[in-house]
């Protein structure tokens, strides 16, 4: 198998309606076969290409994982991933700091913002800026130096939250897709003018490289958004900055974790393009709660961008396969 897709959601079906984040995958390179997988409740569909294409099915209820789902197809016994590249896509919340709503972000860490500890924010020490920090710490921005025997552990280096993608791989990735244009809007447009004081967040859609942060927990407003800063810029020892937010990408990078572990998948060949469909904060000047679950103005942008800068790289791949098939693409590593 060459190259796997991933969506996360399609609110209908997979052509022909309205596009959720498989759709424009599945119409314009032509997904047309369906593999029924034990396990994944949405079926695998694959082009004569080489191209697999994937969205995760939803059994009725926010309990329904979609690491599960991935689990399952990485077990099925038809198929051979052991050189398959993984093309994670979707949608999320951007840091405005970074970057505007419809922009496209390739990943080079994966956080997860799941596994912690946490303290009521009006219980905390008056020097803590937030009441959530590390297991295994004793104050936020810490590391863990003793997993206090946390699941039994008694290494406090297996408390990681960050999965480190191939550096090389997304450097070749962004490279190729720098300039790729992104649609914009007059919606967007009039949206990005309240953005007073972040210039990133005033600038037409653009394609950059930064980190995505998952989390079961849909947050909001400024002062999550600075704990999410911090919480990249901690487990990545400074060198990724926090860009993209969603609810998918932890489980996933778990599920792949496991997948490697056991000669599954190629942990090298995976890559992670997260576009924006809404600040994970107000403007200045709105309150939270009225901005809160806003990504409706940006949603057809995103699911745009998630197509026009990963078909590219997608294309280089099956097309250059006989070349890529046994050497993983990258720019040299500083």
């Amino acid at each position: 198998m060459k190259v796997v897709v991933v969506a996360n959601f399609e609110p209908g079906e997979d052509k022909g309606d309205a596009p959720g984040e498989f759709q424009l995958w599945a119409e314009r390179e032509h997904l047309d076969e369906k593999i029924a997988v034990r396990g994944v409740l949405h079926p695998l569909l694959r082009n004569k290409d080489g191209l697999y294409g994937i969205v995760w099915g939803n059994a009725g209820s926010l309990l329904s994982g979609v690491g599960e789902q991935l689990t399952a197809l990485l077990l099925d016994p038809r198929f051979d991933f052991s050189k398959t590249y993984w093309l994670f896509t979707g949608i999320s919340g951007v840091d405005p700091q970074v970057a505007s709503v419809g922009s496209a972000a390739w990943s080079r860490w994966v956080v997860s913002g799941d596994t912690l500890r946490e303290f009521d924010d009006r219980e905390v020490a008056k020097n803590w800026p937030y009441g959530l920090f590390a297991i295994g710490a004793k104050a936020p921005n810490q590391l863990p130096d003793n997993p206090d025997s946390f699941a039994g552990m008694t290494d406090a280096g297996a408390l990681s939250m960050a999965v480190t993608l191939d550096q090389g791989l997304a450097q070749w990735a962004f490279d190729m897709t720098k300039a790729v244009p992104i649609p914009d809007n007059a919606d967007l447009a009039r949206a990005r003018a309240a953005w007073t004081g972040y210039p990133n967040a005033q600038k037409p859609p653009f394609v950059l490289m930064g980190e995505t942060l998952g989390s079961v927990r849909y947050w909001h407003g400024p002062a999550r958004t600075q704990w999410a800063r911090d919480w990249v810029r901690l487990w990545t020892g400074g060198k990724g900055r926090f860009v993209m937010t969603n609810m998918e990408s932890q489980s996933m990078a778990g599920a792949m974790l496991n997948g490697a572990a056991q000669g599954l998948v190629d942990p090298r060949r995976v890559l992670v393009l997260r576009t924006a469909s809404n600040p994970s904060m107000p403007p200045p000047g709105v309150d939270a709660l009225n901005s809160v679950g806003d990504e409706g103005p940006g949603q057809l942008v995103a699911y745009e961008a998630n197509y026009r800068v990963g078909a590219p790289v997608v294309h280089e791949l099956l097309a250059g396969w006989a070349k890529y098939r046994d050497t993983v693409p990258g720019a040299p590593r500083p």
